[in-house]
This record gives structure tokens, C-alpha cells and sequence, in this order.
């Protein structure tokens, strides 16, 4: 399928305040990351020699020029990138625990990345990308919701394969109910799915993550290859009649997990891309989990996301060692 556009995304992209220390007086500093989960993807898709575009909006401020300048650096097509001129940038605060895991608080109420309506789209570029990705903070309020499932319908509806990552952050909802209902829209509406421990969890109202999966996998045939991932224990692959596990690379140095789900999901989606989607084999899902897992290891030793995928090149030396 010859398309001008591997992947498109669409959905938030932000600014993520992360600790970087303290000052001399002793106040907490701040690193100003570039983020956002659909261009976190689109970043290591772009390592991966990936055409890709993304579909947003920022701020006409300084760090909505900041977000512009870094996703072009990094190889990500702007062109669908709006500015608005009256609603900031985004912003995400950070808090990163000892073993890894976050804490987020969000100024955006509203952000930017809520404003782009539905008669924004670009709906020739949608129709020309082999897959399209998306996720849940577009989908919180109506007019972005309108616009994220009018994209969906426009790529399926031009033979494009749909991914989509609940990537659920509760503060960003009024209503957990109505943050349920959207991921339930995405899952029925999705080809490749990756989807974390936790929200499995939240979708199922199970604790045994095997039986989730196992409810999930019935509940939505039209998904073709189900991820989910277990934090610092390994992945799981769900195709057809297969179940293939792989565990997590505990190599140490892990600072924070920002963007490794994003860089898991990323490199899903290439290894999708560049292999018949029906007609995986188990090897196939085994390599597709490796080179996933150790993408997402190299990404929890580093700080930010969009500027912190690894090159194909790094992740293979991870793999040669284990």
C-alpha cells in the first residue's frame, strides 16, 4: 500500500516539567521536556525511519514555538500542526518516585491541544497514511472528541489500520465513567491496541491481568494484535489463538518510565508495519516484543521523551547482550 504517510497521530503535544534538581537557594528546578504520548510515538517511529505526521494544536507561545521546532528536528511532518491564538500551550508537572513511577498534574483547563475542531482536520492526509494512532486525552472534551473520531473514521474508511493507546490519565476527567465509554469507542474502533496493567484493570474491574486480557481479546475480535504491558515485569502479545510473553530488560539505571510506553507502542507499530498483520507467527511476536521491551528500557535511563528515543542501532546492542 503506497501511502505519503506511514503514520499519522493525532491528540496532545506538551510541555513536561520534570525534576532536574534543586537551585543554590534550594527551590526545585524544572526541565521544560518536550511531550505528549501521540508525538512521543511518532518520535521513535521517525528513529525507525518512519514517514510521519502529526495532527494538534499548541499555543502561540513560547513553548508552543519550542514544541514546533523539536517534533521538525526530530523528523515529525508539522504540517498539521496548528496554532491557537488565544488558548496556551499545555503543560504537564511531573513528579518522578524512587522506583520509577509518576505522578502527573496538568494545566489545562483549557490547553491548546482541546481546541482543534473536526473542520481543522486534514482529511487528505488521512486518507493517505498506511496507519493512523491515537489516544484518550484527545477524546475529554467534546469538540476534540468530535475531531478524533471523525479521524479515525476517515483513515479506516480509506483502508488505513487504526492504533490506539487508552493511555488514561484520571485527572483529565470529570467523569471516569465517560473516560470508560471513550476507551470502549477506541478498542471497538482499533486494529493494534497497546494497552498497561492498570487499564486493563480499569476496563475489566479484574485484578488477574491474564483474565482481563482474556476479556478484552473476546470482547473486542476486531482487534488484531492486542499489547499489553506489565511495567517492570515484561509484555504480552495477544494474536489470533497465540499468547506470547516476554520479560523486561532490568539492566539498572532506570530514571523515570516517562515515554516508555509510548517508545513499546512505537515500535509495535513498525514492526507491524513492515510485516503482513495477518499472518504473524509466534517468532514474529517474540521479536516484536524484544525489540519493544529494550526500546522502552534505554528510553527509562534518560529524561523527557520526544528527544529521548533511541536509535535502532542502540537498541540492537541491548538485544545482542541478553
Amino acid at each position: 500500500m503506497e501511502r505519503k504517510y506511514d503514520v499519522i497521530a493525532l491528540g496532545e503535544l506538551l510541555i513536561d516539567f520534570t525534576d532536574n534538581g534543586l537551585s543554590g537557594q534550594g527551590n526545585p528546578l524544572l526541565e521544560a521536556n518536550p511531550g505528549g504520548a501521540p508525538c512521543n510515538v511518532l518520535s521513535m517511529l521517525a528513529k525507525l525511519s518512519k514517514k510521519t505526521a502529526f495532527i494538534g494544536k499548541v499555543g502561540k507561545d513560547m513553548f508552543g514555538k519550542q514544541l514546533r521546532e523539536t517534533i521538525k528536528d526530530v523528523g515529525i511532518d508539522d504540517t498539521y500542526l496548528l496554532d491557537d491564538e488565544k488558548v496556551h500551550t499545555t503543560l504537564a508537572f511531573v513528579k518522578t518516585y524512587e522506583n520509577g513511577d509518576r505522578d502527573f498534574s496538568f494545566y489545562r483547563n483549557p490547553g491548546a491541544d482541546m481546541m482543534l475542531k473536526e473542520e481543522e482536520l486534514p482529511l487528505e492526509a488521512l486518507q493517505d497514511c498506511k496507519v493512523f494512532h491515537f489516544g484518550t486525552l484527545s477524546m475529554t472534551h467534546e469538540d476534540v472528541r468530535k475531531a478524533t473520531k471523525k479521524a479515525v473514521e476517515t483513515a479506516k474508511n480509506a483502508g488505513a489500520l487504526i492504533s490506539f493507546d487508552p493511555n488514561l490519565r484520571p485527572p483529565l476527567w470529570d467523569d471516569l465513567e465517560e473516560a470508560k465509554k471513550q476507551i470502549d469507542w477506541g478498542l471497538s474502533n482499533s486494529d493494534i491496541v497497546k494497552i498497561a496493567d492498570n487499564e486493563l484493570q480499569f476496563m475489566c474491574g479484574e485484578e488477574d491481568l491474564e483474565k482481563c486480557a482474556q476479556l478484552l481479546k473476546e470482547k473486542y475480535p476486531n482487534i488484531k494484535v492486542l499489547n499489553a504491558t506489565y511495567g517492570a515485569e515484561g509484555s504480552c502479545s495477544y494474536y489470533k489463538d497465540l499468547r506470547v510473553f516476554v520479560p523486561a530488560f532490568k539492566l539498572g539505571g532506570t530514571i523515570e518510565t516517562t515515554g516508555a510506553g509510548d517508545t513499546f507502542c512505537a515500535s509495535a507499530i513498525n514492526y507491524v508495519l513492515d510485516h503482513p498483520i495477518d499472518d504473524l507467527s509466534e517468532k514474529d511476536l517474540e521479536n516484536m516484543l524484544r525489540f519493544a521491551n529494550a526500546a522502552a528500557y534505554i528510553v527509562t535511563t534518560k529524561k523527557g521523551a520526544i528527544r529521548s528515543m533511541p536509535d535502532p542501532e542502540d537498541v540492537q546492542e541491548i538485544l545482542n547482550r541478553n
